[in-house]
């Protein structure tokens, strides 16, 4: 058998960090509503101040066992991206309260022509039209899948153009970081686990207070709520590393776009666990059409001008693909 050639070895292992990330995400999705729902445990803010708590530990034990190397990451950076990653969480949140489900989900589907604005303008990309058409599909799909009712107020627009922006910006300084500074994702979040994990659990408490009206510290905690929260810690720090992993091999758009097959999972298997929403004519037309549009996607974006850059915005720095890869 002749050997793989590098495009198959990249292909293959950009189809393993993406599954990698699918499942984590997806579990962590399925075991944090089973701990809202069933236990009670609303404290949102807080419970990601512990996933990047936990993460950090993760990153200091592979440090002391010589799997991360010291690398740099200049402090103007790592505050911007802080910045941009806590204004994301906490924009969510928040929006999700404000607005309806109908408008949050609008909301997110912003985000895919937000990061595309932000790589024309800073990266100078150039979509091809097939690429801008499909990506067009692939939010038709969702919207029919998720939108339902629409109500918005100037608060909830607040919140949910803060939550946008934020999170794309997020996403992008992933993708900057890793190229600009040589970083792994392993590296990166050496960087800013550390920084995420003590401002959220210094202000989730009081965040969560003012949205849900409950005390962390006056929660009744019990064997089966504590090993939910030891779980979905646990596999918040597999979620972190492979959204880490997929941005730097795939920009923010790509993994905005493919990103959204997580949605299709968790409507599919909220349905099979929870039994509360079925799945109606129109979730289902509209996952089809949003799975169409992911596979135009992924072909129309790797053909010759589907996605490319026109001048190189990063000029610094190598690319860190292949110490994810050995990883």
């Amino acid at each position: 058998m002749a050997p793989a050639s590098k495009a198959e070895k990249k292909a293959a292992v950009d189809a393993a960090a993406w599954m990698f990330n699918v499942v984590t995400s997806v579990g962590i999705i399925i075991v944090n509503k089973a701990l809202m729902a069933n236990y009670g445990f609303s404290f949102a803010t807080t419970l990601t101040g512990l996933h990047f708590a936990t993460t950090t530990l993760m990153t200091v034990v592979l440090k002391w066992l010589g799997y991360i190397q010291a690398s740099h990451l200049p402090l103007p950076d790592l505050l911007k991206f802080i910045l941009f990653a806590n204004f994301s969480i906490v924009g969510m949140n928040v929006s999700l309260m404000w607005n309806s489900v109908g408008f949050y989900q609008i909301a997110k589907l912003t985000m895919i022509p937000v990061s595309c604005l932000l790589e024309v303008v800073f990266d100078k990309i150039r979509y091809s039209r097939d690429t801008k058409l499909s990506i067009s599909v692939v939010l038709l799909g969702v919207a029919v899948c998720t939108v339902t009712d629409v109500s918005v107020n100037a608060k909830g627009f607040i919140a949910a153009f803060i939550a946008v922006w934020s999170t794309s910006l997020q996403q992008y300084y992933v993708h900057y970081l890793q190229r600009k500074y040589s970083l792994t994702s392993f590296n990166l979040l050496g960087h800013t686990a550390p920084a995420q994990a003590a401002t959220l659990l210094l202000l989730g408490p009081f965040l969560d207070y003012w949205l849900t009206s409950k005390r962390i510290d006056q929660f009744s905690y019990n064997l089966p709520s504590s090993v939910f929260i030891i779980l979905s810690c646990s596999i918040a720090v597999g979620t972190n590393l492979s959204q880490f992993i997929c941005i730097g091999r795939f920009t923010a758009v790509s993994f905005q776009v493919l990103g959204h097959m997580k949605t299709i999972l968790v409507l599919i298997l909220g349905f099979l666990f929870f039994g509360k929403e079925g799945l109606n004519m129109q979730v289902v037309v509209g996952m089809i059409i949003a799975v169409a549009g992911m596979i135009w996607y992924s072909n129309a974006s790797t053909k010759p001008g589907g996605k490319e850059r026109r001048s190189h915005s990063i000029k610094h720095g190598s690319d860190s693909t292949q110490l994810d890869d050995k990883v």
